[in-house]
């Protein structure tokens, strides 16, 4: 459960959480609520009936620097602040991996995932790119969206050819501009866009598709 937004870190986000169009340093730190993303692996799918899964090695996935870290990105345009009072548990990248082998892990049926420990060499791995991972205000004080954009790449090995590619682009709006809300739209985006990373990798190891 989202643990309440603090009184005293603001009622919104905007306008006294932090402003946009600049901040400054504090020199005593307001206290800071921690949050999180991203959902627990699900219990495995019975695949008694389906075929043998396509068996993937996925790399490290690569954030951009604005968003790396515990702090929370918000964007006005082409202004940009952390909002305040709030970050995440562990580094945004670290979470968002966590998400993306908890997809994994809840479709067996149709994508293994292969471990970075584990004995065997895949022919086929994946790139996930995080190109965009923020909070996009329409103006200021408006309720934000929680936008993620990821570049995804299939390559085979030997050949290092990279045989498909696709760009996922997810916009989850948090209905309140409030710290809670922003956190469960982010949540909610980042599950929506796992759930279509891994229907796309389970038939994205064929000849490559164009670009999107």
């Amino acid at each position: 459960m989202i643990a309440p937004f603090r009184k005293a870190a603001a009622a919104t986000v905007i306008g006294a959480a932090v402003v946009l169009a600049g901040c400054s340093l504090l020199s005593t730190p307001d206290p800071v609520q921690l949050y999180r993303f991203g959902s627990l692996p699900e219990a495995a799918t019975n695949a008694s009936t389906m075929a043998e899964p396509v068996a993937v090695a996925l790399r490290r996935v690569e954030f951009p620097e604005a968003s790396k870290g515990d702090r929370i990105l918000g964007v006005t345009g082409a202004e940009a602040a952390y909002i305040a009072g709030a970050r995440w548990v562990s580094p945004a990248e670290i979470l968002f991996n966590d998400a993306v082998e908890s997809a994994f892990a809840s479709r067996p049926d149709q994508v293994r995932l292969l471990g970075r420990r584990e004995p065997g060499v895949s022919t086929r791995v994946l790139s996930l790119d995080v190109t965009t991972f923020e909070a996009r205000y329409a103006a200021p004080g408006v309720a934000p969206d929680a936008v993620i954009t990821v570049r995804a790449r299939m390559t085979i090995l030997p050949e290092r050819s990279v045989v498909n590619e696709r760009t996922f682009t997810v916009v989850q709006p948090s209905g309140q501009n409030r710290v809670s809300a922003i956190v469960t739209a982010f949540d909610i985006a980042t599950r929506d866009l796992n759930s279509q990373i891994v229907d796309w990798t389970a038939t994205a190891t064929g000849p490559a598709a164009p670009a999107r």
